[in-house]
Parts: C-alpha cells; sequence; structure tokens
C-alpha cells in the first residue's frame, strides 16, 4: 500500500504516455495466469537465493498484488476533488505533504478496502507458497492443510477442519478491526465540530 498509493496518486491525477503505459501494464498483468510464470520467477529468485525464504515470497506477493492495488487505487482517487489539493498547495504544502495530509485520509475507504482484499489474496495464496517454500516450518497456512489429505486423497477431516477455521481466525480479526476503524472514520467526519 506505501508503494501503490503514490504511484496511484501519480496514475490516476497526471496523465501522459506513462501512465497510460502504466495503466496498460496493470490491466495486461492481471491477464497473466501463475503457471506462466512461475518458472522464470523461481529462475530469478533461485539466483538471489530467495528459494525456500519467506522473503522471497514476500516480494512475490508485493509484485504481483502490486497491479490490482494500483488498479484499485487509481479508481478512488478522481473521487477527491482537485480543489482541495489546490488549497493545499496555495497555503504552502509539497506534493508529499498534500498526498499525506489531504489525499489520503480521504482515500483512506479506499486504501483499508483494497489492502483488506490484497491481505486476504496473498493469505489465501496457494501455488507460488506450494512451489517457492518447501521447508515445513515456513510454509503458509493453504500449503499446510493439504498435510491433512492422506495419499489416497481421503481427508482427515477432524484435523481439516480445525486447521481451516484457524486459517480463517486472522482475516475475520483483520476485517471485524478494520470495520470497526471504517465506520468509525465515516461517522466521526459525517459531524462537523
Amino acid at each position: 500500500m506505501l508503494i501503490a498509493t503514490p504511484m496511484a496518486y501519480v496514475m490516476a491525477r497526471h496523465r501522459s504516455a506513462l501512465s497510460r503505459a502504466a495503466t496498460g501494464w496493470v490491466v495486461v498483468s492481471q491477464a497473466f495466469p501463475f503457471v506462466l510464470v512461475i518458472i522464470p520467477l523461481f529462475l530469478m529468485l533461485k539466483e538471489f537465493r530467495l528459494i525456500d525464504e519467506p522473503a522471497g515470497l514476500v516480494l512475490v506477493y508485493v509484485v504481483w498484488s502490486l497491479p490490482f492495488v494500483l488498479w484499485m487505487l487509481a479508481g478512488y482517487v478522481p473521487a477527491v476533488p482537485r480543489e482541495l489539493e489546490e488549497d493545499a498547495a496555495v497555503d504552502g504544502a509539497g506534493r508529499l505533504r498534500t498526498l499525506v495530509s489531504v489525499t489520503a485520509p480521504l482515500l483512506a475507504p479506499g486504501i483499508v478496502a483494497t489492502a483488506l482484499f490484497t491481505f486476504i489474496t496473498a493469505w489465501n495464496e496457494f501455488f507460488f507458497a506450494l512451489v517457492l517454500l518447501k521447508t515445513p516450518e515456513k510454509q503458509t497456512m493453504p500449503v499446510v492443510l493439504t498435510h491433512f489429505i492422506g495419499t489416497e486423497g481421503v481427508a482427515d477431516l477432524g484435523p481439516l477442519a480445525a486447521a481451516a477455521l484457524l486459517a480463517t481466525l486472522p482475516s475475520l480479526v483483520l476485517f471485524a478491526f478494520i470495520q470497526r476503524r471504517i465506520t468509525g472514520g465515516l461517522l466521526a467526519g459525517a459531524v462537523k465540530h
């Protein structure tokens, strides 16, 4: 989100050949299936010794989710009135200060919704984690859940259900926390002091 928010702002506010190319990259990158990129990705991560390292998987998730996050946030930016940014500039705020103090708070519901969706997508992702992490202690929860299925395809339902419930809890807790914050923020903004 820290990388994508300024990029989405620039893509939405400053229409140029570069921003149109970035938008095209966002759309095209979402069309690539995981299977097409896994071999070159594996080879690159192997070169940097990031196979079987959580840092390598985090890097993959950031790069893989960036186009979606940019696309989502670029849709929220035009809803922020330009007049507020112009007023901040008149008051002496630079572009970064305007983005942090004026635009980002107004984008907060979109940022939070995008962050939540991105977290859930990364939390539930299976294929990259399966290929890139081999040590059992480093495997993600979706990969660990496959250990409850026997060699003949028979699932050990009790432990599988318990593990699936545990895998769901972080998303539920995060959603409950964020939902309360969004609702509180929207209501607080509706009251004029």
